[in-house]
């Protein structure tokens, strides 16, 4: 995991990242953040650790612009948990699923970076993938159209002129002059 990057936070609100000596906006907040770079921001005057605020600053000053992330919807119902007891379980289930969307997107990412390298490796994985899934799904369609009981043999097979499994025959062509 990245280091922690020591911002403080000055009376003047202006921001100062000690690990680089200089003045930074909140913007390049965002793409330290973006690039995976952890962050902790300090009042200078108390020591008071500010960085839920920030964060808060980054993710409202992204939401203003373009599409985002989060709806009207999910923000009005994640006020709704404020004071709820259930508060602490959508903080864990909202860690939990960016966390799975992150490990998603690190091995789509691994996934393409392998796809680059040998084109056919991951097109045979996905077919062999995509025959699992049709022979599970196969197995639970017929297993649904199956009797519980003892498993039953089918009818043996007969294979007579009159039996509806014989093969069927060509009429035969006739010899000789065609008619008119």
């Amino acid at each position: 995991m990245a280091e922690e990057r020591l911002i403080r936070k000055y009376a003047n609100r202006r921001l100062y990242d000690s690990q680089e000596s200089r003045h930074v906006t909140v913007e390049d907040l965002r793409r330290i953040i973006a690039a995976g770079g952890r962050i902790r921001v300090v009042d200078d005057k108390s020591g008071e650790d500010v960085t839920r605020s920030i964060l808060l600053q980054i993710i409202a000053s992204q939401e203003q612009f373009g599409t985002p992330v989060l709806s009207t919807q999910l923000l009005e119902a994640i006020i709704r948990f404020y004071g709820n007891p259930v508060q602490q379980l959508l903080t864990s289930y909202l860690e939990q699923s960016i966390g799975g969307l992150l490990r998603q997107q690190s091995t789509m990412q691994a996934e393409m970076a392998k796809a680059l390298e040998t084109p056919m490796a991951p097109m045979a994985e996905m077919a062999r993938n995509n025959m699992e899934l049709w022979a599970r799904m196969q197995a639970s369609m017929l297993s649904a159209f199956t009797p519980s009981g003892p498993a039953q043999q089918p009818p043996p097979a007969r294979h007579g002129p009159h039996s509806e499994t014989a093969p069927a025959q060509a009429p035969r062509r006739r010899r000789g002059r065609p008619r008119r």
